[in-house]
């Protein structure tokens, strides 16, 4: 398919469990690629084919699919709903154009449903909203759709109603046509007799269509003044306008169904393609130069110009290492050759295939728009930009979160090393914010990562993927340091050994810096004391010892130094003593400083039923949490805290059983605050005891 107009690159995101998944195994029901589809629930669904996903009912990776309904190419993508993974949603939505939110009926807006839509509205993607489950207990719409504008902000304008509600629902209205859509029990999602709206719902859908219209015509000045003189715009120019509004965020069209059921989801479908945008039609992405700023131009999505491809997922299955692309412009094909311009290096394209999911089918060329997965290239990692090897170019380029957690693992047995340096090499280019780092005093290798589920998921994979066993060591939590006080010093390195010695001297204060400002530098001497060509060399040295503060060998986080005076000899002064002077500098006058312990604090959103609100509290303020906010909705309250992420271990388990197993909670690193002096002192031994023990082997 060449016709750009007619491919639609979408991404499908919800909280964990609101149907996202099985939404999508009912798109590719519809669309004919699957002729059986698989339940979630079951472990058998077609984008879920990890062994951890199948097992844990959730989805880990983001998984792209291919189909097609009425003449248009769908490019699907289903990502993980569990606040571990997010970087998965936020690498689709970097490549996506359009997407589906999906809440549940019961549920409605969830805590990990707002982090998705926060970084879709930042990625710019258009988006529609479908409420899911509406045949689940307590299911409700209206009360959904209206969650959608007070927690996220969105203008959601409704475009079906449901016919019956729980158990009793059986079909949708489409306020358009005002038809009303009714499925049978069989579950197949082709049995549908279209009927007049029933007798009790003919006044709600003529209100809701009139807000429907008043909504659509503001896109309009024309339509509008027509409308204003009672005038029905056609509705034609309904759906351009809704396109229009969608397109641009101002709108987002709201469905309702159950996908479990296959109730309403060829409306949805037919949605897609009537609303969402094309490749042509979305803002192109900014090319950047190598330190990652803007430089005006823009990648333009067509066939004709230069190749300008972004890869968003490298993945290793049992085919091989596959790269995920999203092409934005100019044609690729087999044998080509490409630049990388990451790495500056050039690679060329073998097989290209086109996935459904873990199946796929072989391609010779594909162009821009496309999303594709290109077998066995060699150096190419998440955000590199492939482009014509003429026309150099970088892609903007995907940020991702530092980890919070970290454990220390061990093989087994001593065969398991090699292996598990390979495999570990293999889960650090498939998923950015999985980091490995070996100890240097204690040679134990330590697993980084968003927090408890993902480097669980992580030791799981490496036992059954790659048959390595694993003795995995206590959660570590990644605290920081950082200094309260300003001190002015000084500092002398000299050392003379027959021959030209070395001398460096520098005058300086330390300050506290702003919060998240990493290493300032600042230089105010005046005259020669300390030659200009010195002072990279002075930033060099202090700047590379903040990996390792002075209370208890932490990073240090925000401090800023100011260069005031200093020394130096004509003949002993080089680049590499004031390194050192500045090295010894950082060591004397840290500890002066009034150093102190930083502990990451996590953003909690608490979910439980009303009759266990006292208790969850209660628990979370004896985590030393901060409670936010606290709103009830229909099936329960949700408690939005500050909790220090040291307290936050196990906290599954013990809110189930708080809750008799109905609560949920997500969380993210919110900042990093000071630790309280117990806290501090506790952290500070046990670094001890850890140094003390690996000093005896």
């Amino acid at each position: 398919m060449t016709e750009l107009s007619k491919y639609r690159n979408i991404g499908i995101f919800a909280h964990v469990d609101a149907g996202k998944t099985t939404t999508t195994e009912r798109i590719l029901k519809l669309t004919g690629k699957i002729h059986k589809s698989g339940e979630t629930h079951d472990g058998e669904s077609t984008t879920d084919f990890m062994d951890q996903e199948a097992e844990r009912g959730i989805t880990i990776q983001s998984a792209a699919v291919t189909c097609f309904w009425k003449g248009f190419q769908f490019n699907v993508i289903d990502t993980p709903g569990h606040v571990d993974f997010t970087v998965e949603v936020y690498r689709s939505l970097k490549v996506l154009d359009g997407g589906i939110g999906v809440f549940c009926g019961s549920s409605g807006v969830e805590p990990q449903s707002e982090t998705n839509w926060r970084y879709a509205n930042e990625s710019g993607v258009a988006r529609l909203i479908f409420v899911n489950k509406l045949d689940r207990l307590g299911a409700d719409f209206l009360r959904v759709v209206q969650q959608t504008r007070d927690v996220l902000g969105a203008n959601p304008v409704v475009m079906t109603l449901p016919i019956g509600t729980e158990e009793n629902f059986k079909g949708v209205v489409n306020l358009l046509t005002r038809e009303a859509l009714v499925w049978d029990e069989s579950g197949d999602p082709d049995k549908f007799s279209i009927e007049a709206v029933p007798a009790d719902m003919v006044d709600q859908v003529e209100e809701y269509r009139e807000k429907l219209i008043e909504s659509a015509v503001e896109q309009d000045d024309d339509l509008m003044e027509a409308y204003m003189e009672g005038e029905e715009p056609s509705i034609e120019e309904i759906k351009r306008c809704i396109r229009k509004g969608t397109r641009t965020m101002e709108i987002f069209p709201a469905f309702c169904g159950s996908a479990f059921k296959n109730k309403g989801m060829q409306l949805i479908l037919d949605a897609v393609v009537e609303y969402l945008p094309s490749p042509t039609e979305v803002d192109p992405q900014p090319l950047t130069d190598e330190e990652g700023n803007e430089t005006g131009e823009f990648a333009i999505v067509d066939s004709s110009q230069p190749l300008k491809a972004l890869a968003f997922k490298v993945m290793d299955d049992r085919f091989g290492a596959l790269t995920f692309i999203r092409i934005y412009s100019g044609t690729i094909k087999k044998g080509d050759t490409v630049l990388n311009s990451a790495t500056g290096k050039t690679e060329r394209i073998g097989r290209m295939v086109e996935m459904m999911a873990d199946q796929r089918s072989e391609i010779d060329s594909a162009h821009a728009g496309d999303i594709i997965a290109v077998v066995g290239m060699k150096n190419v990692q998440t955000g590199h930009t492939l482009c014509d090897v003429k026309h150099p170019c970088t892609l903007e380029a995907m940020v991702f979160p530092d980890p919070v957690i970290s454990i220390a693992v061990a093989p087994k047995d001593k065969g398991g090393s090699e292996k598990m340096g390979v495999a570990l090499g293999k889960l650090i280019s498939e998923d950015p914010s999985f980091q490995v780092e070996t100890d240097v005093d204690s040679g134990e290798t330590i697993l980084k990562g968003m927090g408890e589920l993902h480097l669980d998921v992580k030791v799981d994979i490496l036992k059954r993927t790659y048959g390595i066993e694993l003795i995995v060591g206590e959660p570590q939590v990644a605290y920081r340091e950082t200094i309260t006080a300003e001190i002015e010093d000084s500092y002398t390195h000299k050392k003379q050994s027959g021959g030209s010695g070395q001398y460096g001297k520098i005058d300086y204060i330390i300050r506290p810096g702003d919060a998240n400002t990493g290493f300032v530098f600042k230089s105010s001497v005046v005259g020669g004391n300390v030659p200009k060509e010195f002072w990279p060399a002075i930033e060099k040295g202090f700047g590379s010892m903040m990996n390792t503060g002075t209370i208890a060998g932490f990073p240090v986080l925000d401090v800023e130094f100011e260069l005031i005076d200093g020394a130096f000899h004509a003949v002993d002064s080089s680049a590499i003593a004031f390194e050192i002077a500045a090295k010894g500098a950082f060591r004397q006058s840290i500890a002066k400083a009034k150093p102190q312990l930083l502990e990451p604090v996590m953003k909690v959103d608490v979910f439980t039923p009303e009759d266990h609100v006292g208790d969850v509290i209660g628990d979370l303020n004896r985590r030393r949490g901060m409670i936010k906010d606290q709103n009830a909705g229909m099936t329960g309250v949700r408690i939005k805290a500050d909790v220090p992420l040291s307290e936050m271990f196990g906290y599954i388990g013990h809110l189930r059983t708080m809750t008799s197993g109905r609560g949920q909670f997500s969380m993210e690193f919110s900042h990093y605050s000071p630790c309280p002096a117990n806290i501090s002192e506790k952290v500070v031994a046990q670094v001890a005891e850890r140094k003390a023990a690996e000093a005896k082997k």
